[in-house]
């Protein structure tokens, strides 16, 4: 009786360690604004998967006031503080297994950016993570696995402060540089023209006149509202003349008429024309002539590196 307990106790473990769903938590501290993603862990025949739980993208602009006065300002810190209170709140409701926060180039820039980390600490617990530009784009690449092929990729991120470029040649990649050329910069007027030029040189002396053929792969918000704005039918794949066609029909509209006629965000109807730029010249500048947009980011990125962390422990 006792064995047989026993082999039912072991059984039930078994089973029930195979169909626990893990939740993970991951926090992307922007320039243009804040996302924060719940996701689970599901297994289904060894294959697995992320399925989204809770997303949220606040419009905290933290690259206005770093590009603009070098620090976070007083505002800006205080709804700042109040935003990861209100994630650690979420992030303990839905029993969240382990979460990880990454901040990118405007905490990176701002000179009062590691006190306002150690507040945040002081009064939510929460450890946040100053990345750079490299290990940003290293993080978005391990959500691409799926769209890097074969063929020569140039993988294109453009964020609010930063854009970052990586090379992939029969799915390796082989070359990788981060530019501080982003919309909100750009929109600040906060760009050198070195890193144009600089940008423009990497792109002539990594592709040009080696590769015959090359595909861009796409990431970020504005690059996605881009997509959505084309009304594609199926697949995922814009050609260089149809952004362009958007970016076309977007400077038509003031920034009043992008609001209230195209329904944009505010914090997107500002960015998505200087961010449209970037990503049409880095394409023409490397003969690219259509480009993926998987929709994903540095948040997949994150959700990934912890599922990494633990999942030895999960199935």
């Amino acid at each position: 009786m006792i064995e047989n307990f026993f082999i039912y106790t072991v059984i039930y473990f078994l089973f029930f360690c195979r169909v626990v769903i893990m939740k993970l938590a991951a926090i992307d501290i922007g320039s243009n604004a804040i996302r924060f993603q719940i996701s689970t862990v599901l297994n289904n025949q060894d294959e697995i998967s992320f399925k989204k739980l809770e997303y949220i993208r606040f419009p905290l602009r933290l690259g206005h006031d770093v590009f603009t006065q070098q620090r976070i300002s007083p505002k800006s810190e205080a709804k700042f503080l109040k935003l990861m209170k209100a994630f650690s709140l979420l992030i303990d409701l839905y029993e969240v297994k382990d979460h990880r926060i990454c901040a990118t180039s405007a905490m990176r820039e701002s000179i009062n950016g590691l006190e306002i980390i150690e507040k945040v600490k002081s009064e939510t617990n929460l450890d946040i993570e100053i990345i750079d530009g490299e290990k940003e784009a290293e993080m978005i690449n391990d959500s691409l696995t799926l769209f890097i092929n074969d063929e020569q990729n140039l993988h294109i991120d453009v964020g609010g402060g930063s854009t970052e470029l990586n090379l992939y040649q029969n799915g390796l990649k082989i070359a990788s540089h981060s530019f501080k050329i982003g919309s909100v910069r750009k929109l600040e007027n906060k760009e050198e023209p070195e890193s144009w030029l600089e940008m423009k040189n990497w792109v002539n002396n990594h592709i040009n006149g080696k590769f015959q053929h090359i595909v861009a792969i796409g990431t970020g918000g504005n690059i996605n509202k881009i997509f959505e704005l084309a009304e594609k039918k199926s697949g995922y794949t814009l050609s260089l003349k149809k952004i362009e066609q958007i970016h076309d029909y977007l400077i038509g509209y003031s920034l009043n008429e992008r609001i209230n006629v195209l329904r944009l965000n505010p914090d997107r109807a500002d960015v998505i024309i200087p961010a449209s730029r970037i990503y049409i010249a880095v394409m023409k500048w490397a003969g690219a002539k259509k480009m993926k947009v998987p929709a994903v980011g540095l948040k997949d990125g994150i959700i990934k590196s912890l599922y990494e962390k633990h999942k030895d422990c999960l199935f």
